[in-house]
């Protein structure tokens, strides 16, 4: 059975490249767009791993994944920050909320595809 990527990014062209890269290397992509209802979404997928963007509507990233690492359910759960802010606090922030992987875009296709399998563990 594939592994589920849950990506929770607003931008359509960003979900469209990484949604071909992940599901061209056989992985089952899901989006979402919106930073509010993000967490109810992850809970919904169960995703094997979230790529999650820095900037959304509604609600940051970081504030997603100081969420996710709060509850028992997702505190282990791969989380690759991908963000068009690339700046040093930023990632400094996101690894002390305990972000898996950090990477910023503009991204190449294999680097995220890399990634994404290290994370899963398929690396």
């Amino acid at each position: 059975m594939a592994k589920t990527v849950l990506l929770v990014e607003d931008e359509p062209n960003i979900i469209e490249a990484i949604s071909f890269i992940l599901s061209r290397a056989g992985y089952q992509v899901l989006s979402h767009g919106d930073g509010q209802t993000a967490l109810d979404a992850i809970g919904r997928a169960e995703p094997d791993m979230v790529v999650l963007d820095l900037m959304l509507p509604g609600r940051s990233g970081l504030d997603i994944l100081h969420a996710l690492r709060s509850q028992p359910s997702t505190e282990t759960l791969p989380v690759l920050m991908l963000t068009a802010r690339g700046q040093k606090t930023d990632r400094d922030q996101a690894e002390r909320l305990g972000v898996s992987s950090f990477m910023t875009k503009p991204f190449a296709n294999d680097a995220v595809l890399g990634q994404v399998r290290s994370l899963i563990g398929e690396a």
